[in-house]
């Protein structure tokens, strides 16, 4: 809701000791009081309340504009009823009191309690509703008591003050049902919206929480925050489960990444062991073949050893050179042009020399 800055004028005139109101009327104004101030300060935490009387020994203000339900109370309870009420005057000291609101954002709002016959005539109202509207003032009238004699004037007033339906005139017959309760679900509780607010009525005479907040303001207050604390408590449960799934999507996409990277890893020690093996075989047959060709090496050198054991045993017995070469060359294998056998047949033939010698 918007902000307001708000003067309750209350009727205290001899008219206020009637008991058609239970259990009088100024009983009944006071708690209707009491449920408006309720209703504003709840509504926006920078609304504020001024209370004044319009009769007694003239129109007094008794509260400045304030938050403190205490000095409201307080004030209620030391009026008393007496003398007679003065409309005009009541209104327009009232308008002055708003005009000198310290927060200038606040939008003006009088509400007036008229519970006994009005002094002035419908001229002097009109006048005085229309240098309200110049001034930006909206008012709210309580009609109740009088309401026969009171409603067309007042209705003339609204009439003239209404600004985009910002005044209201709310006229309440004498009955056995509380003052209070009537105005639960009107436009001064409800707001200009017709919602039900936080004193509105569902349907009928429902209320919130099942109790009527202006018998027990305080259990009506406790719901409420009670209430409130709850729906707070909801919503950051629900934000911190979102949070924690939010956390463990992150940390199951983590571990997935950590799988995958031991997994390559797996796979590229696997092809490491491999390739290791492979060259390790590679490395083993090397040596192998080497030791192949060399066996055989030594199997043509003793070949060889033999051959020329047999070519020097043959030499001997027949002493015959052509013989030996036709020997060489009939083994297999042997070259008899090889370096080492014509080196071996040198040697042979130099030794044989020596001997004849």
């Amino acid at each position: 809701m918007v902000m307001e800055a708000s003067m309750i004028v209350v009727d205290n005139s001899e008219w206020m000791r009637n008991g058609d109101y239970s259990p009088t009327r100024l009983v009944a104004q006071n708690e209707a009081v009491n449920l408006i101030f309720s209703s504003k300060t709840q509504s926006n935490p920078e609304n504020t309340v001024g209370l004044m009387t319009a009769a007694g020994k003239g129109p007094e203000v008794l509260v400045t504009l304030s938050t403190d339900v205490g000095k409201i109370l307080t004030a209620l309870h030391a009026v008393k009823a007496g003398g007679q009420p003065n409309f005009l005057t009541s209104v327009q000291i009232a308008s002055l009191a708003l005009k000198h609101r310290q927060n200038r954002n606040q939008r003006q709002r009088i509400i007036v309690f008229v519970g006994s016959p009005l002094e002035s005539d419908e001229k002097a109202l009109v006048k005085l509703a229309k240098k309200l509207k110049k001034n930006n003032v909206a008012v709210d009238i309580i009609n109740f008591g009088e309401e026969a004699e009171n409603t067309s004037r007042l209705e003339a007033f609204i009439n003239n003050v209404n600004n985009s339906d910002n005044s209201h005139l709310v006229t309440i017959p004498p009955g056995p049902h509380l003052l209070s309760d009537m105005l639960i679900s009107t436009p001064i509780i409800a707001g200009e919206d017709g919602g039900a607010g936080n004193f509105g009525a569902s349907s009928g005479g429902d209320f919130e929480f099942g109790i009527d907040p202006s018998l027990d303001p305080e259990l009506a207050l406790a719901l409420r925050i009670s209430l409130e604390e709850e729906k707070a408590r909801q919503e950051a449960e629900a934000a911190k489960n979102g949070t924690n799934t939010k956390q463990e999507g992150a940390e199951s996409s983590s571990s997935a990444m950590a799988i995958d990277t031991q997994q390559d890893h797996t796979d590229e020690d696997a092809e490491l062991q491999a390739a290791l093996a492979m060259s390790m075989n590679d490395t083993g047959a090397a040596p192998a073949q080497d030791e192949d060709e060399t066996m055989e090496d030594l199997n043509e050198d003793e070949e060889l050893q033999r051959a020329l054991q047999m070519s020097m045993n043959e030499g001997e017995t027949n002493d015959d050179d052509e013989m030996m070469s036709t020997v060489l060359g009939s083994l297999p294998g042997v070259d008899k042009n090889d370096e080492r056998i014509q080196k071996a047949l040198e040697d042979l033939d130099k030794k044989k020399k020596d001997e004849k010698k």
